[in-house]
């Protein structure tokens, strides 16, 4: 029974990506089929040829790239540092700074955009690729700081005292004790910045205007525009985003699902 759900499970999510793959191979400019088509006549590889044409992929793979991998180790280190600091507070300040962050979570995202919209005017750093980058020095999303904030309170207290009692600093004890045991969880923390930062289509939207600084969500998604003879072309850019992030989660499950940290075997 489990085997079944799982197999389930697996097909339910890995259908729009098989639906995805297979519409890709279409070639653009024939009549869409009139039902679900396992195996495209025709089938190859213009779609992509095309979508090349359509768009500057070049430059937005490259732009997209640039934010995501600056974006993700900073993310990685303001929320372990965010979370390592929440879990060494006493228990009063401490949930007050959970509820700080949980109101955080809840908070409807359209309520920050006119704001930062003023404020990367102000700064003169609108158009460019600070917006994108700035939602990593607040560790992306609040989430990613609770889930440092669990892993280090997973941590034995004990072995922080001790590192204090040698006389470590705050960073040299997070860095030489607390971080080493819970690299399944900054490993996570990463995999949520990749997919947060990689298809961060809003802020390119509302913050990027010139095509010198357009990153690939956004190139993507002016293919919507096509006639429906050329759905091939925009199924071809939708593969090309939606890669990356299934990439790095086949590199990175044996450490999410397999790993465990040794604070939680605790």
């Amino acid at each position: 029974m489990r085997v079944a759900l799982r197999a389930l499970l697996i097909l339910v999510f890995l259908a729009p990506v098989a639906f995805m793959v297979i519409g890709s191979l279409r070639s653009p400019g024939g009549a869409p089929p009139k039902g679900l088509e396992l195996f495209p006549r025709g089938a190859g590889m213009s779609a992509y040829d095309r979508l090349a044409e359509a768009v500057p992929l070049g430059t937005l793979l490259k732009n997209s790239a640039l934010v995501t991998f600056v974006a993700v180790p900073v993310t990685v280190l303001i929320a372990s540092w965010a979370g390592f600091a929440t879990a060494q507070l006493e228990r009063r300040p401490r949930r007050a700074m959970l509820t700080f962050l949980v109101v955080l979570l809840l908070l409807p995202v359209p309520v920050v955009w006119v704001p930062r919209f003023a404020a990367y005017v102000r700064l003169g750093v609108l158009d460019s690729y600070v917006p994108l980058l700035a939602p990593a020095l607040a560790a992306t999303t609040p989430f990613t700081v609770l889930l440092a904030y669990r892993a280090f309170r997973r941590v034995p207290p004990e072995l922080f005292q001790a590192a204090r009692l040698e006389g470590a600093s705050a960073f040299a004890t997070w860095w030489r004790v607390g971080l080493p045991l819970v690299r399944s969880t900054t490993t996570a923390i990463a995999a949520i910045a990749f997919a947060f930062h990689w298809g961060n289509y809003l802020d390119a939207l509302l913050y990027v205007q010139t095509p010198e600084h357009r990153t690939l969500p956004l190139g993507v998604g002016e293919l919507a525009g096509l006639d429906a003879a050329d759905f091939p072309i925009l199924l071809a850019g939708a593969v090309v985003l939606t890669l990356p992030p299934l990439l790095a989660l086949a590199l990175v499950q044996r450490r999410l699902l397999g790993a465990v940290d040794i604070a939680g075997d605790r």
